[in-house]
């Protein structure tokens, strides 16, 4: 059994129009046609791009891209189009991540009741979309962060649908990172009820993001973001004691692949804890590590050339495994690559990485 862990949707731009809650209705994002050839499209919110630093060349290499994969796009759109895509690829049962929502409430100087708007609007939507096959559609919701007090809220709404897991950006958001006091009750709330909590970045978000402060490029933006805003997620966790709070909680790091975490590890083992732990001792009662293997998934990307010899320094039990399916920089042919990485890895590790983690990550009951 194959249990897609990173999957997204594509919002069709009439969501919020059709979504959104009045007087909210009147901010929806639109489309907007720029470049030369006045056939570019831009997401734009209240007259801005919702992208930062995401270059007129950038958006169209993105459109071409997206216009030789139109199929793949409209199965984020259409949810039996996304089954046959399922099919095709052999995924069994997928969890849905947002696209355009994620950039949304990735806008520092969001107001936060529009914000909020957005997260209901998108969760509305999407447990529409799951309905169509729920026992392979599942749903991970997104929550308001932009006003911490609404967040238990929002996860009491979407565990009333079932759903096991939300998403967060792993950046700061209005100033606050992720072990900011105001969010210890969301922190609390996961535990209560059982939530998986997904960190899932995005380039060319409008929040502070590793890189933007010195890089304009996708290129470079792309290659800062991913790892390096899930490396100060984690340690944010670590160092300001949500891990040692909440010994049930689960997280997952996505789309950053697996390579970073075991050099972060070390680092933070060997390096910070056993030099600077006193500092810490009240938040940091072991060593990260230990947390890690606890608590937390990592995603791997399955043609990382060092993950058989490197699986030791994170445990088995702690790998995912994910498509980013339908986005355009996603490979194609990445469930062809879970054949030979199963011929590298000892004894059932693959199906702990495909089935038995995610079912126990994201509390799959039946699987």
């Amino acid at each position: 059994m194959l249990i897609d862990a990173d999957r997204h949707v594509i919002e069709p731009i009439d969501l919020w129009k059709r979504y959104l809650e009045e007087p909210f209705r009147a901010h929806a994002p639109y489309s907007e046609d720029v470049g030369r050839s006045g056939r570019t499209p831009r997401l734009m919110l209240h007259g801005e791009p919702v992208h930062h630093k995401l270059s007129e060349r950038a958006v169209r290499e993105l459109s071409a891209v997206g216009s030789r994969r139109s199929d793949e796009l409209w199965a984020g759109r259409d949810p039996a189009a996304q089954i046959r895509a399922m099919d095709r690829a052999h995924v069994d049962m997928a969890l849905f991540f947002p696209t355009t929502t994620l950039f949304l409430l990735g806008i520092d100087t969001i107001d936060p009741a529009l914000a909020g708007a957005f997260t209901r609007a998108y969760n509305r939507w999407l447990h529409d979309f799951c309905a169509h096959d729920p026992a392979r559609l599942r749903g991970v919701g997104v929550v308001n962060v932009h006003d911490p007090a609404a967040m238990v809220e929002d996860l009491a709404c979407i565990t009333a649908w079932g759903w096991t897991a939300v998403v967060l950006r792993p950046n700061p958001v209005k100033g606050r990172i992720l072990s900011d006091p105001a969010y210890e009750p969301f922190w609390s709330a996961c535990e209560r009820l059982d939530v998986a909590v997904a960190l899932h970045e995005g380039a060319h978000a409008r929040v502070p993001t590793a890189g933007a402060d010195r890089f304009e490029s996708r290129f470079a933006l792309h290659a800062c973001s991913h790892p390096m805003e899930q490396m100060m997620a984690f340690l944010a966790l670590v160092e300001g004691g949500v891990l040692e709070r909440h010994p049930g909680l689960r997280v997952a790091f996505l789309e950053a692949g697996f390579g970073w975490l075991p050099y972060w590890l070390w680092r933070l083992d060997e390096i910070e804890y056993r030099n600077l732990s006193g500092e810490v001792a009240e938040n940091v009662r072991r060593k990260p590590s230990e947390y890690f293997r606890r608590q937390c998934f990592v995603a791997i990307e399955p043609d990382e050339p060092y993950l058989p010899e490197l699986l030791p320094y994170v445990g088995e039990d702690n790998l995912i495994f994910g498509t980013d399916f339908p986005h355009l920089d996603h490979d194609s042919d990445i469930t062809e690559k879970l054949v030979p990485l199963g011929q590298k890895l000892p004894g059932n590790v693959l199906q702990k990485i495909l089935r038995d983690n995610p079912a126990r990550l994201y509390r799959l009951e039946g699987v």
